[in-house]
């Protein structure tokens, strides 16, 4: 098979049919074995119910529901998981990805080797101030912790080598940080291509400032993650050994001053040096604690229930 086809929806009953009928147009013109995923997010509209119609007429059409809304990030999860073809296009269901940049997308990662091409929305359609500016600053700070120079982390229209999506783990809120998990699973061939941005045709947006905040939370995260993960006690222990340091040779240095150089001055317990070395010692040894308890939860982790899939569409048992 040449193109899987990820699609996670929420609430988008009104654009799936066009989405669906464009898609097959470009499929068909291209002359590409294809297929289509749909993953529902746990939509309270008819969206569960156009799938179900659209894999009825059309076998390439696949779908997983989910039993309630568990996040963009689940819902890659589960279409990687699921996904068998060579190169893994994923996109929005909203209609502002044009899928006639598949073909593109396609050959940058099948002919030029490119193990990640993201999308950059030049031209975007959105509000200003809402999205393009928190947009901006969002992808510069995200450069700038990553090292992956790219414009548009947060744009859904992406294709991956399909080694890509069977490597990396896409957990919490991170699907706006895929490329960075790919950059550290080992694949460096990443670049971006310009496409077109659609303006929206139905609904409205699902972007909120909260998802701004988060955003830079979970950019915090995967830089700890990336660098620390396999190994929290290189950084919590240099931080305990330091803060030790610390206070420990301020506790020398009262201990020195009390014995040698002024033995009736004030008590040792009156004086702040006495404090810092205190805390300084306690919070070593706090950092220490940290840091062996992150390597013990790296080395027991088990795999936990992320989402719960109630059905699916076409997919054959593995």
């Amino acid at each position: 098979m040449n193109i899987s086809i990820i699609i996670p929806l929420l609430n988008e009953e009104e654009s799936l049919t066009e989405l669906h009928d464009w898609i097959v147009r470009v499929m068909q013109s291209n002359h590409f074995l294809y297929e289509i995923l749909f993953i529902d997010d746990g939509s309270t509209d008819g969206s569960w119910n156009i799938i179900t119609k659209l894999g009825k007429s059309n076998p390439n059409v696949k779908g997983i529901r989910f039993l309630k809304n568990f996040g963009k990030s689940q819902a890659l999860h589960a279409g990687f998981k699921a996904a068998q073809g060579d190169v893994v296009i994923t996109m929005d269901a909203d209609l502002q990805d044009n899928p006639e940049e598949i073909p593109e997308l396609y050959q940058m990662i099948k002919q030029e080797g490119f193990d990640l091409i993201s999308g950059w929305k030049k031209k975007r359609y959105d509000s200003i101030l809402s999205k393009n500016l928190p947009s901006k600053l969002f992808n510069w700070a995200a450069r700038k912790t990553s090292g992956v120079r790219l414009h548009d982390f947060n744009c859904g229209l992406k294709a991956y080598k399909k080694e890509v999506v069977k490597t990396i783990e896409v957990s919490g809120e991170m699907h706006r940080y895929i490329p960075v998990l790919a950059k550290s699973a080992g694949f460096h061939k990443i670049d971006e291509k310009v496409v077109q941005h659609q303006a929206r045709k139905y609904g409205k947006t699902k972007f909120g400032m909260d998802r701004f905040i988060n955003g830079f939370l979970d950019l915090i995260t995967i830089w700890f993650v990336s660098k620390f993960g396999k190994r929290p006690m290189h950084l919590f222990g240099a931080l305990g050994v330091l803060m030790f340091t610390i206070g420990f040779g301020f506790a020398l240095y009262l201990g020195i001053d009390k014995v040698f150089i002024n033995p009736f001055g004030r008590l040792i317990t009156e004086r702040p040096q006495f404090y810092i070395a205190l805390i300084a010692m306690v919070i070593g040894t706090q950092l220490f604690l940290a840091g062996f308890l992150g390597e013990i939860m790296v080395r027991s982790r088990k795999n936990e229930t992320r989402y719960n899939i109630t059905e699916e569409i076409n997919l054959s048992e593995k």
